[in-house]
């Protein structure tokens, strides 16, 4: 999925699942900033701490609902998410930079990696 994000070092990156940071921590080395929301607080919690102590400095960790998009910090050169929705939210599109990808697993029972790039004209 990290490879799929045709990321840069420039890149702004939203990430929906924070979980352990992990991910997080990856992209971290290889965009300029990583907002990661995690919609479980204590996971959000011990992922910004574990973060904050491993020197991972250019991750932002937010605790709530990832499915609602982060408007503060929009739009994103790419978006990830970790966590499954049964469809991609409108919300993420909309905070997508044009040419900007997101790529995220869809549905419910089954899911299928989904890369979605959105064109100049958004």
């Amino acid at each position: 999925m990290t490879e799929l994000l045709d990321r840069k070092k420039d890149h702004r990156v939203l990430e929906i699942g924070a979980g352990s940071g992990y991910q997080a921590a990856i992209l971290s080395r290889l965009v300029s900033h990583v907002y990661t929301i995690e919609a479980v607080p204590e996971l959000a919690r011990s992922a910004a701490q574990r973060l904050a102590n491993l020197g991972f400095l250019n991750v932002t960790v937010v605790e709530g609902d990832g499915y609602s998009g982060y408007p503060e910090e929009a739009p994103f050169d790419p978006i990830i998410l970790t966590a499954a929705p049964p469809k991609i939210p409108e919300v993420l599109v909309d905070e997508l930079r044009p040419t900007g990808i997101l790529v995220a697993p869809v549905g419910v029972e089954t899911q299928h990696l989904v890369v979605t790039k959105k064109n100049a004209g958004g």
